[in-house]
């Protein structure tokens, strides 16, 4: 109570704004990284609040993702702490139901988050030694500034927060529709059309087989070198064959042998355009983030010629594009499948913990504990699993914490009461 004084000392604004203490952390996101941790806080016995941005949880997965997706590992990596998914749920869910999995999983813990509070800034106040996070909270046409006080603050708002739009030359004035693939539903709207996905990973795959299945004919655009990689190896998933593997193996070795059975499975993708990185898959996920493409019926496509590979963009024009070996296409729609980035460096007021392109500094498995009560979840670049296990160790850390100052707080009280007896019997 004396920091929070201090805190209201320092700022002569403080009364004018609508604020709360938070009797526990803040936990930035509603995501899967956001229940996850606040499950995982709910079990240890500590309070939260939740701050989510949307008026739903998950938004990234209800309201940014297209209808054909499924998640691509089996579900037994994707789950969440402390629940497993329903056993009647197929090997890879699809997005409905990975949606019905985080509803029931939010209902199970009893999460509520505080939907459309949107976090302006947050910053740690050393004076007093609490974070200050401020909000704008919508409600119809009303917005409202408002404050939390905590001692913890959580950054789950992941490495999905915003769309990346690239800047191409000419890309303002062509006169067909433009999307981001977070816009794509389906190929349906696209049917009869020459598309242009640009981006060669799991979404500019994915978004390309859709474009085929509803009869468009897409030009996906491969600017850089990627991994493709058969979902499955002999009947196993080539995510759980390569962790099997990586228990006994050195990486390296590891990487070599799914080449191999990649190769086997596939067999050449650099003659259809799809030129292998000279770095592993594994390793080149671990040091850059970047993840291979696990193929889901694409691949078929692009050598019947129903998905056309091209090299990189050199620039728009109102009905055409120009592609950098000279090539002119004809097309009616561009599908832009250039990734997302983390929006933390927009609010988050610290530059310690995280680096400038929103993920903490400290590389795996450190990166999910900073100073002074920050954290963050699910920035491992390991997907849900990864989320799971910073999510748990969060929790524990805050947990430990918690359940000292409770019982120094508890014996407090008692001392106080028995003083109060005392002092009434005279």
């Amino acid at each position: 109570m004396e920091n929070l004084f201090r805190l209201v000392d320092q700022d002569q604004d403080f009364f004018q704004r609508k604020w709360t203490l938070v009797n526990g952390p803040v936990i930035v996101g509603a995501g899967p990284s956001g229940l996850a941790t606040a499950a995982c806080l709910r079990e240890q016995g500590v309070p939260f609040v939740v701050l989510e941005r949307a008026e739903c949880i998950a938004s990234l997965w209800q309201k940014r993702t297209y209808d054909r997706l499924k998640l691509h590992l089996p579900k037994q990596f994707c789950q969440l702490p402390k629940l497993p998914f329903p056993e009647d749920f197929p090997e890879y869910p699809t997005k409905r139901q990975f949606i019905e999995y985080l509803e029931s999983y939010a209902k199970q813990f009893d999460i509520n988050p505080k939907f459309n509070d949107c976090v302006q800034s947050a910053r740690y106040d050393e004076t007093s030694g609490f974070w200050r996070v401020k909000t704008i909270v919508t409600s119809g046409s009303n917005k409202t500034e408002f404050e939390y006080i905590c001692r913890w603050l959580v950054v789950a708002t992941g490495e999905n927060a915003e769309c990346v739009v690239p800047d191409i030359e000419g890309l303002a004035e062509f006169a067909g529709e433009v999307v981001h693939a977070c816009e794509y539903k389906s190929g349906e709207k696209f049917q009869g059309q020459k598309v242009l996905v640009v981006g060669c990973g799991n979404s500019g795959m994915e978004v390309s087989l859709d474009l085929c299945n509803h009869n468009a004919s897409p030009s996906m655009v491969v600017r850089s070198s990627v991994h493709v990689l058969p979902r499955e190896i002999f009947g196993k998933s080539t995510f759980e064959l390569a962790f099997l593997m990586l228990k006994w193996l050195p990486l390296w070795l590891v990487d070599k042998l799914m080449l191999i059975l990649a190769w086997l499975a596939l067999g050449n993708v650099e003659k259809y355009g799809l030129k292998r990185p000279s770095m592993g898959p594994l390793e080149l996920k671990n040091t850059e983030g970047k993840t291979p493409v696990l193929d889901v019926g694409a691949l078929k496509k692009i050598r019947s010629g129903d998905i056309n590979v091209v090299p990189g963009i050199k620039r728009f024009s109102r009905g055409q594009v120009e592609l950098v070996n000279g090539e002119k296409l004809d097309i009616d729609s561009v599908v832009l499948a250039t990734g997302y980035r983390s929006n933390v460096p927009y609010w988050l007021q610290e530059g310690e913990f995280f680096s400038k392109n929103g993920f903490p500094k400290a590389p795996f498995p450190h990166g999910w504990k900073g100073n002074a009560g920050l954290y963050a979840v699910g920035f491992t670049r390991r997907g849900l699993s990864g989320a799971s296990s910073d999510a748990m160790r969060i929790a524990q850390d805050i947990g430990k914490v918690w359940k000292v100052e409770t019982a120094q707080l508890k014996k407090r009280t008692i001392a106080c009461h028995r003083r109060c007896i005392s002092l009434s019997q005279f």
